[in-house]
């Protein structure tokens, strides 16, 4: 193990690997059971469904994961993209609308797109255009990814991580219904009943956040999974003592027993090219190149943001092994389409695990092995409770607005693009789109500024590209 991911020359051990796949696993485990929620309309669409999804996403996600640790050595989580899973959706319920067909053939009709484009990305990989396209993006909004990648994770862990709901509506959350209420009386009377909970959320939150600090500046191993554990525990006795709900409750009817028949049944290898195309060549065509553009630049800003926090950018902004990881990403995709979900990408959620201390490709294969192990255990990750894991994104968010420091506030050039991509990250919720945006802003200033020359062609490319994503492409 020692000579296969070459822990002493990244400066690691076994001990601290385990760890930081532990921690990246407990920060994304909230995909295994979100994603067949949003792709089946919460159960909606059928209990079978559901099941094959949630097989799938366990599947996907841990070949992925192997890929990462065996091809790449690196130490980035993959599972299906948030954002990607959502269009995913849309786009399903759209065929159907087209087509008259069931949801179902609709669902296996739309995982053509994935499948084509995982096999796209693995041909741009092995021939390493997707490296190039990397490279391209000039090195300030390079280095503008990773602070505004944090800003998302902040965005996240206040925003949108943790959501309570009451008779009186919601999901609210802590940073818009709490810290956004003018008084704790007005909060009280928005949210109901669900306000002690959303008390305890924020006391969970801030709990793990603290302990992450304090055990971090006594550099102590494993701080980011030690504070979503005691977070965890003070969110279960809250549950219990205030709440009066047994936060276990959910383990007495739980079913341990993998549903590979649903699986097998409805998504595996069940691809339905004639409902795909009866779409119409264009609306496909579209839709395959807006799946890649979405997934493609979601990946590069997770794993140059991630790997600048992590310091394994050369001088040049570079990561070395970039190919190896980008065709993980791209085996993964196409994993997920055979078994039967959406795209597969680098989760943002890996900045916990090399915050943690992740290094090589054994943070990956145990998050991956993890994954595999909730197609059996899955009841017992969903014990994790949502304010736990906010306490870790909080933390890491804010680590990497640090790189900051990079940026050379006197350059227009660097400081402009970078703080509208800081803008456009939280807000969009895209991590891709948020880069585009960056590149056009960058392009069209060297344009106006008689430095067009200085500006790469695949620049202009991407720029173009993303321009017509945006404003042409219905």
């Amino acid at each position: 193990m020692e000579n296969f991911f070459k822990l002493k020359e990244n400066r690691t051990t076994v001990r601290t690997e385990i760890l930081a796949g532990v921690t990246t696993f407990m920060t994304m485990a909230y995909i295994i059971a979100l994603n067949p929620n949003l792709l089946t309309g919460f159960g909606a669409e059928g209990a079978d469904l559901w099941n094959a999804v949630f097989m799938a996403t366990c599947i996907a996600s841990a070949v992925g994961m192997f890929v990462m640790a065996f091809v790449a050595n690196k130490p980035f989580a993959m599972a299906p993209g948030m954002g990607l899973n959502s269009f995913f959706a849309v786009v399903v319920a759209n065929i159907a609308g087209l087509t008259g067909l069931t949801y179902v053939a609709s669902f296996q009709a739309a995982l053509c797109i994935i499948l084509i484009e995982g096999i796209v990305f693995i041909i741009l990989s092995v021939l390493n255009i997707r490296e190039k396209i990397v490279n391209a993006i000039p090195l300030g909004v390079r280095m503008g990814i990773a602070p505004a990648i944090g800003l998302m994770l902040m965005n996240i862990g206040f925003g949108s991580n943790a959501g309570i709901y009451s008779e009186t509506g919601g999901p609210f959350y802590a940073m818009a219904n709490f810290f956004g209420s003018l008084t704790a009386r007005s909060a009280s009377t928005a949210m109901g009943s669900g306000y002690p909970a959303m008390v305890l959320t924020v006391v969970t939150m801030f709990v793990g956040l603290f302990v992450i600090v304090a055990l971090d500046q006594k550099k102590v191993k494993g701080a980011v999974l030690i504070g979503m554990l005691i977070a965890s525990v003070v969110y279960w006795i809250g549950s219990a003592a205030f709440l009066h709900a047994n936060p276990f409750a959910s383990l007495a009817t739980a079913s341990f027993l993998p549903p590979f028949a649903d699986m097998f049944k409805l998504t595996f290898f069940k691809f339905n090219f004639a409902g795909f195309f009866s779409i119409g060549w264009f609306t496909a065509i579209t839709l395959i190149i807006t799946f890649c553009m979405i997934d493609m630049f979601d990946t590069i800003g997770t794993l140059v943001g991630t790997a600048s926090r992590a310091g394994m950018l050369n001088d040049k902004g570079e990561m070395p092994q970039m190919k190896e990881a980008l065709l993980a990403d791209a085996v993964g995709t196409v994993a997920g389409a055979m078994t039967g979900t959406s795209t597969v990408t680098t989760f943002v959620e890996s900045a916990s695990g090399v915050e943690a201390g992740g290094r090589t490709g054994l943070t990956a294969l145990t998050t991956g092995l993890l994954f595999l192990a909730c197609i059996f255990i899955a009841p017992i990750a969903a014990l994790i409770p949502a304010a736990a894991t906010s306490s870790a994104l909080i933390y890491v968010g804010i680590l990497m607005v640090a790189g900051l420091r990079n940026i050379d506030f006197s350059d227009m050039f660097q400081l402009v693009p970078v703080a509208v991509m800081m803008i456009a990250m939280p807000i969009s919720g895209s991590i891709g789109h948020a880069i585009g945006l960056g590149l056009i802003i960058y392009t069209i200033m060297s344009l106006c500024s008689g430095r067009a020359k200085k500006v790469s062609a695949l620049t202009y490319i991407i720029s173009l590209l993303f321009l017509i994503k945006f404003f042409v492409v219905a």
